[in-house]
């Protein structure tokens, strides 16, 4: 959490909206590569005004990182489509001689 999170009597956690719209945008972080390192970052920067282009900085590095992953991604799923082309081929072939 950017700010500790207040308690109720009883010592539960009282999250607001704005709680969880921050738990969501850590979790699509590190589900996109963020290191913990790069998210404390970020949430040093946000409990700080005036830090914008900081905090635009790393997005815009973050997302050359999410773009690199993509892309290798793709190349990786062309791969599978080949060896699926390519046994499904066999498998037809098998299929004509029989």
């Amino acid at each position: 959490m950017r700010d500790p999170t207040p308690r109720d009597a009883g010592g539960r956690r009282r999250f607001h909206r704005e709680d969880l719209e921050w738990i969501a945008a850590v979790l699509m972080l590190r589900q996109t590569g963020m290191q913990i390192s790069g998210i404390r970052h970020i949430a040093e920067l946000s409990r700080r005004p005036g830090t914008e282009r900081e905090r635009l900085d790393v997005f815009v590095d973050h997302r050359r990182h999410v773009l690199a992953m993509l892309a290798r991604t793709r190349l990786h799923l062309e791969a599978i489509e080949q060896k699926i082309a390519a046994y499904r081929e066999v498998l037809a072939e098998g299929e004509d001689e029989e």
